[in-house]
């Protein structure tokens, strides 16, 4: 069988443009961790269904009890999260072809009473995670507020810092937590409807914490 000039030119530019798109791919420079940070944040919080604008209350409602009996286990680590509450691969879903791994990642998880953000990244021969907090806060949504509370907890430098934030009227307060395990630094961070309870929701988190060093 003779096959015409004209199907082999083309299948040749077929194969020319396949291995073109195939170098490219290959080359294309790797997300800003930063970038994915926001990226995730927006689009979260665009999920949380809006609640009807109501007056703005003289005073704060109390505390919500959260049940924090939830864990969250994969890249060789643990984590404690609320039970109606599941995390998902935020770098999956931004990139099918390039979901987290035990060397960096970035999950999330949300309610309507709740927004939860956890990223990591290796970091071999780091001791203080103060630059996870810089990573993981967004300087254009998230304010420091109060003093960074520094400790160490299972042989582990941890830090965690009040924040409020913009990034959604619903839940205008929050906080931060960084730390060092093995050869990985993990950042966290929520947002909260009240004020009281973030501080809490990280203590009772990062008791279940464990990590493969």
């Amino acid at each position: 069988m003779i096959v015409p000039k004209n199907c082999i030119i083309e299948c040749m530019r077929h194969r020319i443009l396949i291995t073109f798109l195939i170098i490219v791919t290959a080359c294309a420079p790797k997300p800003d961790p930063n970038i994915q940070i926001q990226m995730a944040v927006a689009s979260t919080l665009a999920a949380i269904p809006k609640d009807t604008a109501a007056p703005v209350p003289t005073t704060y409602p109390p505390p919500t009890p959260f049940d924090l009996k939830g864990l969250f286990c994969e890249y060789q680590f643990c984590i404690g999260h609320p039970i109606d509450m599941a995390f998902y691969d935020v770098s999956a879903q931004q990139n099918a072809a390039s979901p987290s791994t035990y060397s960096q990642g970035l999950l999330a998880a949300f309610n309507g009473n709740l927004f939860i953000q956890v990223v990591w990244q290796a970091s071999p021969g780091a001791s203080d995670p103060q630059f996870m907090l810089d990573l993981i806060l967004d300087a254009g949504l998230d304010t420091r507020v109060g003093n960074l509370d520094v400790k160490l907890i299972r042989d582990m430098n941890v830090i965690y810092i009040p924040i409020t934030t913009t990034a959604s009227p619903l839940l205008p307060f929050g906080g931060a937590g960084a730390w060092i395990c093995g050869d990985r630094a993990f950042a966290w961070k929520v947002y909260t409807p009240g004020e009281s309870s973030a501080q809490a929701l990280f203590d009772t988190a990062f008791s279940r914490f464990m990590c493969s060093r």
